[in-house]
């Protein structure tokens, strides 16, 4: 009797051989050339890069939680730390600020980068040329040097009035987070529209759909999960970004990495690793929500093909 093809696949790479007691062993073949995980050295390296990258973060989440002064000595556990954060009112605010500006800044970015990458996947213009790659130059310029020409352009071309009511004195650090957000942005989502099926615009035109609707049912499902890897892109670099908020920020406005730094200046106390550890986890959680949201991409088009036999 035939095996299943189930039964038979159980034996690929895999040897058959009896023992003196006529018992049935099997010996596994030993890596293909191609297969680099069954290698010691590849997943020793491996775990090397993911202890170089993730041990640092450890030890920071770690020792906010020591009862100590001094980071260097462990003397207990505490809470008391994130207390002392979650009443320090210069500290929320400045937390507060961050997010704010991260939010607004990735909302715009993303309609910004959305449809600069759309115009220039669908349409053939003169100085097409240019326009791409001067969406490149935030993205290669030094930061330093984005930092200087946005201290610049508010100083001297358009000066950002002061005191304003919060949020409106942060429009000023939104416009700057913006201009190196949604290239960003655009970059993403124009990757993801090269392997889309030009054919399927044409079917639904064939049927009947306008160009909004074009756009709405046969585009934008294409083009979602760039618009959620884009968002979650633009927030993270708003939400960390120190230099271009150094040098855009008023003497009003405090953000949360602006705020860390003048507290690292002292000295790096257990308030600050308190501080980064909710920024993290913050992160996680939306990286977490942002691959939830993506879903399966894999197992959707399987269930896809399913349906359609």
């Amino acid at each position: 009797m035939s095996s299943s093809p189930v039964q038979r696949g159980r034996w690929i790479g895999a040897d058959r051989r009896r023992d003196g007691g006529g018992a049935l062993m099997t010996k596994r073949s030993p890596p293909g050339p191609l297969e680099y995980l069954r290698r010691w050295p590849m997943r020793l390296w491996l775990a090397a890069v993911g202890i170089f990258l993730y041990a640092p973060l450890i030890a920071l989440m770690v020792f906010s939680f020591n009862d100590s002064r001094r980071n260097i000595v462990w003397k207990g556990f505490t809470l008391k730390y994130y207390e002392k954060l979650f009443n320090d009112s210069a500290l929320l605010e400045a937390f507060a600020n961050s997010l704010t500006i991260a939010a607004v800044s990735t909302v715009v970015s993303l309609v910004i980068g959305a449809l600069a990458a759309l115009v220039l996947w669908r349409f053939r213009f003169p100085g097409k040329t240019a326009l791409d790659g001067a969406l490149a130059l935030p993205i290669v310029v030094p930061e330093i040097c984005m930092g200087v020409a946005m201290l610049v352009f508010f100083a001297k071309v358009m000066p950002w009035p002061q005191g304003l009511p919060w949020p409106l004195n942060l429009g000023a650090i939104i416009i700057a987070h913006v201009s190196f957000s949604f290239p960003f942005v655009a970059v993403v989502v124009r990757a993801r529209m090269a392997s889309f099926n030009r054919e399927m615009e044409e079917a639904a035109r064939d049927l009947g759909a306008g160009e909004f609707r074009t756009i709405r049912d046969v585009i934008l499902p294409h083009m979602a999960p760039s618009l959620i890897a884009g968002a979650l892109l633009a927030f993270t670099l708003s939400l960390d970004d120190f230099v271009i908020t150094f040098f855009t920020a008023g003497p009003d406005t405090v953000t949360f990495p602006v705020k860390v730094y003048s507290m690292v200046r002292f000295s790096v106390t257990p308030e600050v690793n308190a501080a980064s550890t909710v920024l993290i986890v913050l992160t996680v959680l939306l990286t977490a929500a942002a691959l939830k949201l993506q879903g399966n991409p894999a197992a959707a088009a399987g269930h896809g093909a399913g349906d359609a036999k």
